[in-house]
């Protein structure tokens, strides 16, 4: 994958096959360094499991037999000196942590994050996302539990004048964090 929002969608994807009801994205820059987390209440895995999903050949998918997202995910943070951190427990969730250098020259770029945001609350709109994003001094929030709130029960997320909001809301405040 070219882009980070590649991963969000694949790695999020993968967190509302597992069950999640809730699930925190994280992209907190800090200097030259980016910390991208997702972090779900899905069914969890256990070690041996969270061991064998860094494998491109393991995969829960019965479509494929290979699984390559979180494998380039771990590679692409090890290319820019960074890490990558996979824990998980049976019944309480996920998380994933990666940490890249954003000075390296092997640093991935972000791509279309109002458009991966746009996308997974489109398809899964009853999903609880918090959506968190820092450059340095400056940071927004996304909480659709306080959206639904908002906006009361009569008015889907995936309604498109909210879908639109949503992601002009991103795009202007990505805009302000550079």
């Amino acid at each position: 994958m070219t882009e980070l929002s590649l991963y969000i969608l694949d790695i999020v994807q993968n967190s509302i096959t597992a069950g999640a009801t809730c699930i925190d994205i994280g992209l907190v820059q800090k200097g030259s360094h980016l910390t991208f987390s997702v972090i779900d209440n899905g069914c969890g895995m256990n070690e041996e499991m969270c061991e064998k999903v860094l494998d491109p050949f393991t995969t829960s998918r019965t479509t494929r037999r290979v699984g390559l997202g979180l494998p380039f995910l771990k590679l692409a943070a090890e290319q820019t000196g960074g890490t990558l951190e996979l824990k998980s427990e049976l019944g309480k969730g996920t998380s994933l942590v990666a940490i890249f250098d954003t000075e390296h020259i092997d640093m991935v770029p972000l791509g279309d994050f109002a458009g991966t945001v746009f996308a997974l609350i489109q398809g899964s709109p009853d999903i609880h996302f918090v959506i968190i994003r820092e450059h340095d001094d400056k940071e927004y929030t996304l909480d659709t539990d306080e959206l639904r709130e908002m906006l009361g029960e009569d008015i889907p997320l995936n309604e498109p004048d909210v879908l639109m909001w949503i992601s002009d809301y991103v795009s202007e405040n990505e805009q302000e964090l550079r």
